[in-house]
């Protein structure tokens, strides 16, 4: 029997994590789902189960290497980003995987900032919106200065990714998409670490950084594979569009997070920009990408359970809600902000309670919901696109395209440009084997492969 060819790719997310094999065509044929419950740290803030999530990864990989139905060419790996693996001079693990919503105390960040620059200036210069441990560099900086004698044991820090593949290969790396997530470690002014970090002696314990396209061949349970380095979730989701699409467009990718990304753009980000929570992320060649993020999927999560026990609905219900035409032009008529959010820092008026008394309908509460979101996504992506007049493109990916409100009002704010919306849920875990494969893809690939659908703008005057 012949074996089927295949490139393997573990997709982690916060949630969810995924177990992917892709033939030569980019292909899915197998996924395996699995999801784990967080244990907790020393502080007793939930975290990853590393040692779980490990036992996991060995296992799944293990048992497709030793059947006879397919053959591993190829692995590599997609993950969230702002989160480091601490290891000793034996590879052994230091420390928990820290959450990035773990705070940082204050105490601590005041003492960095006075040292090294104000929140400005350091945001700036690492085009990094300043969140604590979202910056991910600041965990590093924080187990120093709370954690010297752990600190002192640290022979490598690696980034979630890099630290799966060194898994397989026992080879420690950096790349590129890692280091460039917020990290408050690159200062993309010179391109290079930013000077704080060689000062606290940080790049000390930074392993060697590497292409993204980089992988090993390795001798594997007696398997010649070839081995990637790994790739953050959000810069491996864009891959597959940048590598079908040569003119330029803006990537909208939806869920807990929603991100507007723009590959075409390298412009220096502004003070301005940064408080309206912009920031670079890298690609895979180091080029800055211009992105905006806010907490959309999240707040929306918390506003549909209120709204959903407000009304006496089985959370789901607004699911089957479509775009209403009428109930949409009551809303704007004698506009208002009815909903206060909870997990959104981007500028907007603020109320002190929700008002769900002033609807007369589940479905025109959410319509409600949608538009004050709306109004900041709108934000968001106008200031993605920043100045480039080339781009008249924009795909949505992820959760919301299935919100027929959403992808109904995008296509109304955005008339003069191209809208498509596209259903991939393996848009991170193919960006993954794309980069280890370094196949070329044609022109027609988002169109055969991401269920691609046009909208078109709303036919109405407002």
């Amino acid at each position: 029997m012949t074996k089927q060819k295949v490139t393997a790719i573990f997709d982690i997310g916060k949630t969810n994590k995924k177990f992917f094999l892709f033939d030569a065509n980019y292909q899915e044929v197998y996924r395996e789902y699995s999801r784990f419950d967080e244990i907790e740290d020393e502080d007793g803030y939930p975290t990853e189960n590393l040692a779980y999530l490990r036992k996991w990864l060995k296992k799944s990989f293990d048992k497709i290497l030793n059947e006879d139905k397919y053959e591993i060419k190829a692995i590599n790996f997609s993950t969230y980003g702002a989160s480091f693996v601490h290891l000793d001079k034996n590879g052994k693990v230091l420390t928990p995987l820290y959450n990035y919503t773990k705070p940082i105390p204050k105490k601590i960040l005041d003492e960095f900032y006075d040292t090294y620059g104000d929140i400005k200036t350091i945001a700036t210069e690492t085009a990094s919106p300043q969140n604590g441990a979202l910056n991910s560099g600041l965990q590093l900086y924080w187990i120093k200065k709370t954690k010297p004698k752990i600190f002192k044991q640290i022979k490598y820090a690696l980034h979630f990714p890099q630290y799966l593949s060194y898994l397989f290969t026992g080879i420690p790396l950096s790349e590129f998409t890692s280091i460039g997530c917020h990290t408050n470690l690159w200062n993309f002014q010179t391109n290079a670490y930013h000077n704080w970090v060689s000062k606290e002696g940080i790049d000390e314990i930074l392993p060697p950084i590497v292409s993204t396209k980089t992988s090993i061949n390795m001798n594997y349970h007696d398997k010649n594979i070839k081995i990637g380095v790994g790739i953050h979730d959000s810069s491996s989701a864009l891959i597959p569009y940048v590598l079908s699409k040569k003119k330029p467009f803006l990537l909208l990718s939806t869920g807990t997070w929603s991100i507007s990304l723009n590959a075409f753009n390298d412009e220096i980000l502004t003070e301005e920009d940064l408080e309206n929570n912009c920031l670079n992320y890298m690609q895979i060649d180091g080029k800055r990408v211009k992105a905006t993020r806010f907490f959309m999927g999240n707040e929306y999560r918390i506003q549909i359970e209120e709204l959903s026990k407000f009304y006496h609905k089985e959370y789901g219900a607004h699911r089957n809600i479509k775009f209403d035409k009428g109930i949409y032009l009551k809303l704007i008529s004698n506009p208002g902000i009815y909903f206060k959010f909870k997990g959104i820092t981007l500028k907007r008026k603020q109320i002190n309670k929700t008002d769900l008394e002033h609807f007369e309908s589940f479905e025109e509460a959410f319509h409600q919901l949608m538009i004050e979101l709306m109004d900041m996504q709108v934000q968001t992506i106008k200031k993605a696109i920043g100045n480039n007049k080339l781009i008249k493109l924009i795909y949505i990916d992820g959760g919301f395209t299935d919100n027929d409100v959403f992808v109904k009002l995008i296509a109304h704010h955005f008339q003069e440009y191209k809208i498509r919306t596209t259903k991939s849920p393996l848009g991170s875990a193919l960006g993954a084997a794309m980069i280890i494969s370094n196949k070329k893809l044609n022109a027609n690939f988002l169109k055969e492969n991401y269920k691609m659908k046009k909208l078109t703008p709303l036919l109405f005057e407002v």
